[in-house]
């Protein structure tokens, strides 16, 4: 089966999108799957946006399936800037007759996209369109690690039916399990249960709250560079900058940060998916929510062109294009190595992992900041360090 048979095309005039508009805004740079054209080909494309029409397990946000092409009318009318990318809109999935329809046919895309080198831009629908997108990485053998951005962790109560409020227990549930690290950022305890906060640190895994975040922004690059996937809540953004969700808060990120770690995404050479989810046109005044994702999308496009291709692996680490610093702590064993690359400035250090490198080799180099490595100066054991090591034990 194709994946264009997943597919229905763009109406434009439903978006109310003329052709005949500049030539350089964005409308007229994706190749589009639209009514009466075929379907875009795939040979080159490095980012392709497709719509996901579903959120029939979100019943306490129904109508955010109809936010994908809310999203392309102001995303069209956006120029392209300097960066010159392949991008196409491959349309929105059909809405299969039960919502795990859905989740097959966008893990099916996805998979596939992934194969292709090329960087889905995943428009929801719900979030536990989530828990597919983390499918698509399973027919590739991919340990991952997943970065959202939410104001809650969306664990639920162990509930057998999946919901946007409990898909991240099916992904730390789903069998065989290829999660290595799962990050949330801009939580707001308030909406945290106690317990599940303790459970995160049980896991190891990095929770990082919404006040934390904000204090210094620069710190989300190194955790977003971490990251294969990244979702994004829309309900995550206070609600005078993004109003367009059911589940809105006074409380939460501003939509000029909501950009700048969209951009961190798209400057991370190793985030190959991405995905925006819970905007609900109906609660949207003035389409604020959907002209802001637009530009969040045009963000991540930017930080993309800017990737530099510099992760460290095996083969690159000591090809004199970092500079490498070895850190020893008083009562510890293991000497804590850092990497700083040339190119970008940008922060490594490694973990060790004890023969397991090639099974973990896009993990147990852990991205991280020249604050981290000051801290290790100290005495200071790097958090995110020990983290990883734990998991390795």
């Amino acid at each position: 089966m194709e994946i264009a048979d997943f597919f229905v095309p763009v109406e434009f005039q439903k978006i109310n999108f003329t052709e005949k508009a500049h030539p350089l805004i964005l409308g007229n740079v994706f190749d589009t799957y639209k009514t009466g054209n075929p379907f875009p080909s795939l040979d080159d494309v490095q980012i392709a946006v497709l719509g996901v029409k579903e959120d029939r397990n979100a019943p306490d946000n129904e109508g955010c399936a109809y936010a994908p092409d809310y999203v392309r009318k102001y995303l069209y009318n956006l120029f392209q800037s300097h960066f010159k990318l392949k991008l196409a809109d491959l349309g929105n999935i059909k809405q299969g007759d039960t919502p795990e329809d859905t989740y097959f046919a966008l893990k099916t895309v996805v998979s596939e996209l992934l194969e292709k080198k090329i960087v889905p831009i995943i428009l929801g629908g719900s979030q536990d369109l989530t828990y597919a997108n983390y499918r698509a990485y399973e027919s590739l053998g991919q340990i991952i690690n997943i970065v959202n951005v939410d104001s809650s962790f969306d664990l639920g109560l162990n509930e057998e039916h999946i919901t946007n409020h409990n898909y991240l227990n099916k992904i730390l549930t789903h069998q065989p399990n290829f999660l290595f690290n799962y990050t949330n950022m801009g939580y707001q305890t308030y909406f945290v249960d106690q317990d599940a906060i303790e459970l995160m640190q049980k896991l190891y895994f990095d929770i990082h709250r919404l006040g934390m975040v904000r204090k210094n922004l620069e710190e989300v690059e190194p955790i977003v560079r971490n990251a294969d996937m990244l979702s994004f809540d829309m309900s995550s953004i206070r609600q005078s900058d993004a109003p367009g969700n059911a589940n809105a808060s006074p409380n939460g990120f501003f939509g000029e940060e909501a950009c700048q770690i969209i951009r961190y995404a798209g400057l991370s050479d190793k985030l190959s998916s991405l995905g925006f989810y819970e905007l609900n046109p109906a609660y949207d005044n003035g389409e604020q929510t959907a002209h802001l994702v637009a530009q969040m999308i045009w963000y991540f496009l930017e930080g993309f062109y800017h990737r530099k291709n510099d992760f460290p692996d095996r083969k690159r680490k000591d090809s004199g294009a970092y500079i490498k610093y070895v850190v020893s702590m008083k009562d510890f064993e293991d000497k804590i190595v850092f990497y700083k690359s040339k190119v970008s400035d940008r922060w490594w250090m490694e973990v060790p992992c004890q023969g397991l490198q090639s099974k973990y080799e896009r993990q147990f180099l852990v991205p991280c900041s020249y604050t981290e490595y000051q801290d290790a100066l100290k005495e200071e054991l790097p958090e995110k360090w020990w983290q990883v090591y734990q998991k390795f034990l």
